[in-house]
């Protein structure tokens, strides 16, 4: 699993940790290697932006109803969240620049 710096989130917490603020989540699964190659760059991004956004990474295959309740069919998948509300999504591996630039988007 990650950092401290990242939460897991699951069915159950997902709805009211996203509700408030900026939150990146990371739809992921232990067996998906680009998904592995995700979580130095996340715990990266979260170092350096914890005071503007909250990230997480959901485990698709525990968290079922949120995967499906989002369309995420491919992984890894990240979404981030402005006050419960999707306003960005990107499929694969991306650099920290790269979500940076998404999250600063939305500041």
């Amino acid at each position: 699993m990650a950092s401290e710096l990242i939460k897991h989130l699951d069915d159950e917490n997902f709805t009211t940790t996203v509700a408030k603020g900026l939150t990146l989540v990371d739809f992921y699964a232990d067996w998906c290697g680009p998904c592995r190659m995700m979580t130095p760059i996340l715990e990266d991004v979260a170092k350096e932006m914890k005071e503007s956004l909250l990230i997480g990474k959901l485990d698709i295959d525990v968290s079922q109803k949120t995967t499906t309740n989002f369309g995420v069919t491919s992984i890894p998948t990240i979404i981030l969240f402005k006050d419960g509300r999707e306003v960005k999504r990107v499929v694969g591996v991306k650099d920290a620049k790269a979500l940076k630039q998404m999250i600063t988007a939305e500041l």
